[in-house]
C-alpha cells in the first residue's frame, strides 16, 4: 500500500492525530500531525519506550521537566530516553506539524 507523508486529513485536527505506519511488534513508527497543539499545563508524556521523533514540516517546542526546552524545524530530530518527562509546548499552525515518531529500545 503507498502512503504518502504529506497527505494530511481534511480538514486539519485542531489538536493532533496519529497514524501508525508500521505495526507495533516491539517497534512502532507512527506519523503524527498537530497544528497548534500546546499541552495543558503539568501535562507531561511518560513512556515505557524511548522514543526518536523527527520534525519533517513546520516549527515546534519541545519542553523538559528539568526546565530545558528544544526549539525545532523541519529535519531536527532528538531521542528521548524512556521516562524522560516532556511535553509539546509549541506547534506552528501553518504549516501544521508533520512527525515521524519511532518507539523502542532506542539506546
Amino acid at each position: 500500500m503507498r502512503i504518502n507523508l504529506y497527505d494530511l486529513p481534511d480538514p486539519l485536527p485542531d489538536t493532533e492525530e496519529f497514524t501508525d505506519l508500521i505495526p507495533d511488534r516491539g517497534v512502532k513508527i507512527e506519523r503524527i500531525v498537530s497544528r497548534g497543539r500546546t499541552a495543558p499545563a503539568g501535562e507531561w508524556y511518560d513512556q515505557d519506550r524511548d522514543e526518536w521523533v523527527v520534525l519533517i514540516q513546520g516549527e515546534a517546542v519541545l519542553e523538559y521537566e528539568d526546565g530545558e526546552t528544544l526549539r525545532l524545524g523541519a529535519g531536527d530530530h532528538v531521542l528521548i530516553p524512556a521516562h524522560r518527562r516532556h511535553r509539546v509546548n509549541y506547534t506552528s499552525r501553518t504549516p501544521p506539524c508533520i512527525w515521524i515518531a519511532v518507539f523502542g529500545e532506542l539506546t
